[in-house]
C-alpha cells in the first residue's frame, strides 16, 4: 500500500510544536506520522497521552514491528531508535553516542526507503540532529519542512537543517500542517516507493510526465540561461523525478504550467538546478569513497616510487 509517511523531530520545546501541528491536521490525511522526540532514557514517557489530547487522530507508542497505517500518529517510546523496513516500525536500544544523539537522523536514513513518499519535519530542538537526514530525504526524492526560528522556542534542529540547503517549506507548526494537507493529493505523493534504496532503483521509478519534448527543451533553455548549465544530456529519469518534486512543493500538475513558473521566476530557477545537482554533489559527500581512493593512490604511489628506486 502506497501512502506518504512524514517522519518529524524535535528534542527541547517539541511537545508545544507536535500538539500545534497536530492541532491544525484533520483526521483524513492519508498519512502515517512518525514522532521521535530527544528523551530521558530513565524515565517514563507520557507524551502518547498529552498529544492525544490535542487531536482525534489516532496516537499510539510505536511498537517492535508493527505495520504503520495511514491517518495514524506513532511516538518513539524513551531509550529506542526508530526505523522504518517496509511498512512495518522497527525499534532498537541506544547503545552508542551516535545512537543517542541522533533518533531524527536515523530514523530519516531508513525513512528515505520510500523515495516520495518520504515527508521529513524538523521542528524545535537543541543540537543538530536531523541535518545529516533531511539531506539524505532531499537525495531521495522526498520533500523537507523545518520550523521557523521565530516560531520555536529552541532554534538549534530548525537552524541546522535549513543550512544544508535541502529544507523546501520554512513555517510554524500549524502552517507545516496546511501545507501537508494542500500537498497530499499531489500525484507525487502517490507513487509507490521504490524497491530498495539505491540511486539507481529511485531513479527507475520515476514515471515519465506527459507532456511533449518541447517542454523538457523550454526547461534546459531556462536553467542554461539563467545557471549557465546545459541539463539537456543528463538521465533523464533524474530529470523528470526533480521535477516532479518541484512541482509537487508548488502542487502544479502541468508540466507547462511549471515551466512558466520557470521562466516567471528567477528563484524557482536556481531551486530547480540545486535539485537536479543533489545527485551529482552526493558523490563529493561520500566519505568512505575518498578514504579508499585514499589508500589506492597512496598505495600506487609507493609502487611507483619503488619501480624507479
Amino acid at each position: 500500500m502506497s501512502f506518504p509517511m512524514v517522519g518529524i523531530g524535535a528534542s527541547a520545546g517539541g511537545l508545544e510544536a507536535f500538539s500545534e501541528l497536530l492541532t491544525n491536521l484533520p483526521v483524513n490525511t492519508g498519512m502515517a506520522y512518525l514522532l521521535v522526540q530527544h528523551l530521558d532514557p530513565t524515565h517514563n514517557s507520557f507524551l502518547v497521552e498529552i498529544l492525544a489530547k490535542q487531536t482525534r487522530i489516532p496516537i499510539e507508542q510505536a511498537r517492535e514491528g508493527i505495520e504503520v497505517s495511514p491517518n495514524h500518529v506513532y511516538v518513539l517510546p524513551p531509550n529506542s531508535t526508530l526505523t522504518l523496513g517496509g511498512n512495518r516500525l522497527h525499534l532498537a536500544t541506544r547503545e552508542t553516542l551516535e545512537q543517542r544523539r541522533s533518533p531524527v537522523d536515523i530514523l530519516f536514513d531508513s525513512l528515505a526507503e520510500r523515495g516520495p513518499n518520504a515527508i521529513g519535519v524538523i521542528l524545535s530542538g537543541t543540537g543538530s540532529d536531523g541535518a545529516k537526514g533531511v539531506q539524505i530525504l532531499k537525495e531521495a526524492g522526498g520533500i523537507i519542512f523545518a520550523q521557523e526560528e521565530s516560531s520555536a522556542r529552541f532554534s538549534g534542529m530548525p537552524k541546522s537543517a535549513i543550512q544544508t540547503g535541502c529544507v523546501d517549506f520554512i513555517l510554524s507548526p500549524g502552517q507545516i500542517a496546511q501545507e501537508l494537507v494542500r500537498m497530499g493529493p499531489h500525484p507525487y505523493l502517490k507513487r509507490g516507493p521504490a524497491l530498495t534504496s539505491g540511486p539507481e532503483e529511485l531513479e527507475a521509478d520515476s514515471p515519465p510526465l506527459l507532456e511533449n519534448e518541447e517542454q523538457f527543451k523550454r526547461v534546459f533553455r531556462i536553467l542554461r540561461n539563467a545557471c549557465g548549465v546545459d541539463f539537456a544530456h543528463y538521465k533523464r529519469t533524474t530529470i523528470q523525478r526533480r521535477l516532479s518534486r518541484r512541482m509537487a512543493v508548488h502542487q502544479i500538475e502541468s508540466l507547462a504550467t511549471y515551466v512558466n513558473l520557470l521562466q516567471e521566476n528567477q528563484g524557482e530557477a536556481q531551486a530547480l538546478f540545486r535539485d537536479f545537482l543533489i545527485c551529482v554533489t552526493s558523490f563529493f559527500r561520500d566519505r568512505e569513497m575518498f578514504q579508499a581512493l585514499t589508500r589506492k593512490l597512496h598505495h600506487g604511489s609507493k609502487k611507483v616510487a619503488k619501480s624507479f628506486s
